[in-house]
């Protein structure tokens, strides 16, 4: 599980496993002119495992890596792409997308944007509450590709993919503005807050955050601004994957507490 171990690290410690697996792949990583969308999708196919019925949304197909997924144990030097954070089932995620399909009102007719999608579980999820408009958004073009792929896996038009880094910039109005597992480092949660922020007082966006309780989340000024919604006990075999964390969170921020 060497290359697993380091993205679970995630939970714990993300910045060292950026550090380390940036440094051994930085050469390796393929350009999007050098590898063609269809062999991205082979790769993808031939490299993970659908899964979702351990998680807290098994009605949620999804690519993910697994015990008998090569690169779960291989070295991290062999992965051709960035981070494959799209090929985890992040707990925050979880919590989120099994708030939304609890609650589908929260979703249908709305406008959505999935802020570091993943593997657009959340987005999926959305979709299937009968959300208007839905669009995923990741940094990392493999997990824009991937997402596509859990969309058709799910039988569901697939959302608007953006890979674009919104954080900051100006975006079109959203009615939901969801953030599954972004708050795992400080200055990207500092980002995060100024960006949600305007979001509010220019669009009067609705915030939903998922978080298991990382350190991270949980020291940060936004905590005293967020109202707790629902809390689910994470699976067994989700606990094991996140060094024993036993439940994950969904809150509403709200500023004007």
């Amino acid at each position: 599980m060497i290359m697993m171990g380091r993205l679970m690290s995630h939970s714990r410690c993300v910045k060292t496993f950026i550090k380390t697996f940036k440094q051994t792949n930085r050469n390796r990583c393929l350009s999007d002119s050098r590898q063609s969308y269809e062999y991205i999708r082979r790769f993808i196919s031939e490299n993970t495992e659908i899964c979702g019925e351990q998680s807290l949304t098994p009605e949620i197909k999804l690519r993910l890596f697994t015990p008998q997924c090569r690169f779960w144990r291989e070295n991290p030097q062999l992965w051709p792409f960035d981070d494959p954070y799209w090929a985890i089932y992040w707990p925050g995620g979880q919590a989120l997308s099994r708030y939304l399909l609890d609650n589908p009102g929260v979703c249908r007719g709305k406008t959505v944007l999935d802020l570091g999608s993943g593997c657009g579980a959340s987005a999926i999820a959305a979709k299937l509450c009968d959300a208007s408009h839905v669009v995923a958004n990741d940094t990392d073009i493999i997990a824009a590709i991937a997402i596509h792929m859990n969309f058709e896996l799910n039988c569901i038009e697939p959302a608007v993919c953006l890979t674009d880094n919104m954080i900051g910039s100006q975006v079109e109005p959203f009615d939901l503005i969801l953030l599954g597992d972004m708050f795992y480092d400080e200055a990207l949660a500092n980002n995060l807050h100024s960006w949600v922020d305007n979001c509010i007082k220019t669009h009067g966006s609705k915030v939903l955050i998922g978080d298991p309780g990382r350190a991270h989340f949980e020291e940060h000024s936004i905590r005293q601004l967020l109202h707790q919604l629902a809390q689910f006990e994470l699976p067994d075999s989700v606990r094991k994957e996140n060094y024993g964390l036993t439940c994950s969170s969904v809150w509403h921020y709200c500023p004007q507490l």
